[in-house]
């Protein structure tokens, strides 16, 4: 016994959990989930992280990744519009379908407490989308709704199977209950810049998050500088004639009212702290009284930024070819993770904010980092074609590259230059394609609005794909086909 110990003690040097809890835990008096809970914060753990596999299945860029309640699932969403459902563990595919939508899909959702039976999607053809799976191994998709523009994010209520809330291109915010047919309009998220001249003007959002302490609360992002705080218990009414009623605002100091700069990505912590990532700037973690106020333009004018602390910065990735996201890492968010357009993973100590693991995680553009809801285990996407897998695993691979400073300048520069990111052939196309999209504003749509309300969206498409070789295949239209699902 006692050399055992000895051994796990040398192993666990330097880990923040102290050898005296891994030797209360060995012999049976140390709680376990503490002890788990230090364990996957330690450094030493995020330091051991590096690639367990690759899941293939995917035709197109992979936009979107979310585990489900217990992690044991992680659900994707591609440019080639279908969504697949991973037993990650095993490296193997559970199901795939097509989604029904007619572009890139970027939000994918399993809805907690729903037997990881439910699956909503949302894509830069402005359509909200629900797939259900049934008992006969078949998968019906609906439209619950859709927007004028891309919709990048979806965000569902904490512990709710039935509701959800989106945010799209055209500043409106949506809230969905899957009880009932009926989608309610909140609001249109409107310029501060505009309000005492002329009509406001609409806020293009790409990203909306719901404080997980208290979820009366959420923040929207878009194509200003300014993330919004709102009471979802002021916001129950008709978008035609309820106001934007902002409770709150958060913008570091040097950006206020610049106009050059616009929010890609939103995440909470468990303390209600609000983590924020500008395109071609940097991330910045506000703690609840940071914020400007519902005016921040007045308070700019009455000096408030005097008296306010400024937030913690994270710097050292690029943000600019892509919406990226950005989020927590840790079981109490002791760290800060986000991708770059340089392909690399960049992970930041939150108390510190200095980098310390990165990793390449695609050969472009790293998109979206999810973590595993109890695990220190990640799962990211990005240009390829694939969904990785990242755990603690033991090897000679260093924390930090040896060319880690020169790629870091190089995002430096490129941001303070403004230069445009070098990309390969594929990849640029897909970024122009995503700008076509974002300026055209469905000025070309496939169907007509009327033809839309008529054939889906108090119908359901049913789709039976076959999967065969861990990988679902077919030539026909999404949003037309009925073939075979069958789950493995």
């Amino acid at each position: 016994m006692w050399k055992k110990l000895s051994r796990m003690k040398s192993c666990y040097e330097g880990m923040n959990c102290g050898f005296a809890e891994i030797s209360d835990r060995e012999i049976g008096i140390g709680r376990p989930r503490n002890f788990s809970r230090r364990f996957s914060a330690s450094q030493i753990i995020v330091e051991q992280l590096n690639l367990e596999n690759k899941l293939n299945g995917h035709d197109g860029c992979v936009n979107a990744v979310e585990f489900n309640s217990t992690g044991d699932l992680l659900v994707s969403g591609s440019d080639d519009s279908k969504v697949i459902l991973w037993d990650w563990a095993r490296n193997s595919m559970r199901f795939s379908y097509p989604s029904g939508h007619l572009d890139n899909i970027f939000q994918t959702k399993i809805m907690p407490l729903s037997d990881d039976q439910k699956i909503v999607t949302s894509a830069a053809d402005g359509k909200v989308r629900l797939g259900q799976l049934l008992d006969d191994g078949r998968v019906v998709t609906k439209m619950l709704g859709e927007h004028q523009g891309s919709v990048h994010e979806l965000a569902v209520e904490p512990g709710s199977p039935h509701i959800l809330y989106s945010c799209g291109e055209d500043g409106l915010v949506q809230h969905f209950d899957l009880r009932n047919t009926s989608t309610t309009k909140l609001f249109y998220c409107t310029s501060f810049t505009e309000r005492s001249k002329q009509p406001p003007k609409s806020v293009e959002l790409n990203a909306i998050v719901i404080n997980p302490s208290n979820p009366n609360y959420f923040a929207l992002g878009g194509s200003d500088e300014y993330a919004r705080l709102y009471d979802m218990r002021s916001c129950r009414g008709d978008a035609l004639v309820k106001s934007d009623r902002v409770l709150d605002t958060f913008c570091p100091h040097h950006l206020i009212q610049t106009n050059n700069f616009h929010i890609t990505g939103l995440a909470f912590s468990n303390s209600s702290e609000l983590l924020i990532t500008y395109s071609d700037e940097l991330i910045y973690l506000f703690q609840k009284n940071m914020g400007l106020g519902p005016s921040p333009l007045t308070a700019s004018s009455e000096n408030l930024l005097m008296k306010l602390e400024q937030p913690q910065v994270f710097s050292g990735h690029r943000n600019s070819a892509t919406v990226k996201g950005v989020n927590f890492f840790g079981p109490n968010a002791e760290y800060v993770m986000s991708g770059s357009d340089c392909g690399h993973i960049y992970i930041w100590k939150k108390k510190e904010a200095v980098i310390v693991k990165s990793m390449v995680g695609d050969r472009n553009v790293v998109n979206h980092i999810e973590p595993h809801p109890h695990l220190p285990i990640l799962a990211t996407c990005g240009i390829e074609n694939d969904v990785k897998i990242w755990t603690p695993i033991a090897c000679d691979v260093p924390p930090l590259p040896d060319d880690i400073e020169q790629i870091m300048e190089s995002n430096r520069q490129g941001r303070e230059d403004h230069s445009l990111v070098t990309l390969t052939p594929d990849v640029i196309m897909h970024v122009l394609r995503l700008q076509r999209r974002q300026a055209s504003a469905f000025t070309e749509r496939r169907r007509t609005t009327a033809d839309i309300d008529s054939d889906e969206e108090n119908e359901w498409e049913a789709y039976n794909l076959e999967v065969v070789n861990g990988n679902a295949s077919s030539e026909e239209d999404p949003a037309e086909v009925s073939s075979e699902c069958n789950i493995s």
